[in-house]
């Protein structure tokens, strides 16, 4: 990475820590440290069990964005591993920020050591990327239209114009489907050639991105339910907005942008203990489940390559190339 690519990289990351932390200092100032503990104790455990559900539900779906991806460079790479990498990846790299680069890293570790070239890992880091995207594309389109009145307060626009965003995004979506099955022609950027998916693998990305995001707000507003009749629609809005800020903030894991943007849009229907939970059960709990599995996965690699190296160096000897060591 060239000096002004690290300067950039850095000076976004400390950008971003910087806004997490004045706005989870604001977000939480306001509660003393028994209200915020009292607040989670009251989520019923049946409500913190349904959101575990969805939340796993939603990096299940995160696997499918990888699957795309891989498929999309045209590699048989069984679907096992290619769930190990995502999970592990964006379980990780959800949690530490500026996930494109983060988990894209850690992709290439996994994807690599199973033969994949650096074009293809970068192919599928776009691609999953994309599928990002077209995700809050087809759920925010989906939200304002059903739900324009919530998004109009929020943007302070006419619900009518709101409604016409929404048409948009979901033509944008649709549009990308259509250049996927009549754009065939490639794009080279630099040494690399770049080509739209099938006309299936974009629907895929749109059904397995709106999904995953579907089941984010329903994890949110299951959390939400614990003390007030929240709506899904309203938690999906909010969890939309919430994400678009994430994008623009570069906050690491959205920390302290999400739970702010959240509250700001349902107000005291988002209890202090229901965005701590969100961010416990959607970001801690898969990241301290992937950082041991990524620890065993470092040292299993190591090991092989180690293997792979001595069996290589012994084949020459028993050819003759290489003089036994004395």
């Amino acid at each position: 990475m060239s000096r002004s690519k690290r300067i950039f990289t850095y000076g976004t990351m400390i950008f971003g820590f910087a806004i997490a932390g004045y706005l989870l200092y604001r977000g939480l100032s306001q509660f003393t440290w028994d209200e915020i503990v009292q607040s989670v104790k009251a989520i019923p455990w049946s409500n913190l069990l349904l959101a575990m559900l969805y939340c796993a539900g939603s990096y299940l779906c995160l696997t499918g964005f990888d699957w795309a991806g891989v498929r999309y460079v045209k590699s048989d790479l069984p679907y096992p591993k290619i769930a190990l990498a995502s999970f592990v990846s964006l379980g990780l790299g959800q949690s530490i920020g500026l996930a494109g680069l983060s988990s894209g890293a850690i992709r290439y570790r996994y994807y690599a050591h199973w033969g994949l070239s650096t074009e293809d890992v970068a192919k599928i880091v776009l691609l999953s990327g994309v599928t990002v995207g077209l995700g809050l594309l087809a759920l925010g389109g989906l939200v304002m239209v059903l739900n324009p009145a919530d998004t109009a307060k929020i943007l302070r626009i006419a619900p009518s114009a709101v409604l016409i965003l929404g048409l948009a995004l979901l033509l944008a979506t649709v549009a990308y489907v259509l250049a996927a099955a009549f754009l065939r022609a490639p794009v080279k950027i630099r040494k690399w050639t770049f080509k739209m998916p099938t006309a299936r693998l974009a629907i895929a990305q749109i059904v397995i991105g709106t999904v995953n995001f579907a089941l984010v707000s329903a994890c949110l507003m299951e959390l939400m339910q614990a003390s007030e009749n929240v709506s899904y629609l309203k938690a999906a809005t909010a969890f939309v907005l919430g994400n678009i800020a994430i994008l623009v903030t570069h906050a690491p894991g959205g920390l302290g942008v999400l739970e702010v943007t959240v509250r700001h849009v349902m107000g005291e229907q988002a209890t202090i203990g229901a965005l701590i939970a969100f961010r416990v059960i959607y970001f801690f709990i898969p990241f301290f489940i992937a950082l041991p599995i990524s620890l065993i996965g470092e040292a299993v690699f190591r090991a092989n390559k180690g293997k792979s190296e001595a069996k290589k160096e012994n084949d020459l000897r028993r050819n003759g190339d290489v003089s036994p060591v004395a």
